[in-house]
């Protein structure tokens, strides 16, 4: 059975993004929750949890600039080696 490549990439975009969203988010809870249990605050989860949250979606902002910022070459270098793969067939 032949897969669709397609759909794997769509697959690994999609949890990149999860990931580039995440990962900051639980980074800078988890580093507020010790400053908070450290200093006996109770402010520092909250605000760097929307440090967090502000650096996810700066990551995810570029991530998705640098797959809709393709160079003009490469787009058509691709489109014509999938006309020719049209024109074996």
């Amino acid at each position: 059975m032949k897969y669709n490549r397609n759909v794997y990439q769509a697959l690994m975009m999609i949890s990149q993004f999860g990931i580039n969203m995440l990962v900051p988010i639980f980074i800078c809870s988890f580093a507020g929750m010790f400053l908070d249990w450290k200093f006996e605050t109770s402010f520092w989860t909250v605000v760097l949890f929307f440090v967090g949250a502000l650096a996810g979606f700066t990551n995810v902002f570029r991530f998705a600039k640098k797959i809709y910022e393709t160079p003009a070459v490469t787009r058509r270098r691709s489109t014509k080696r999938q006309d020719d793969k049209k024109e074996e067939e």
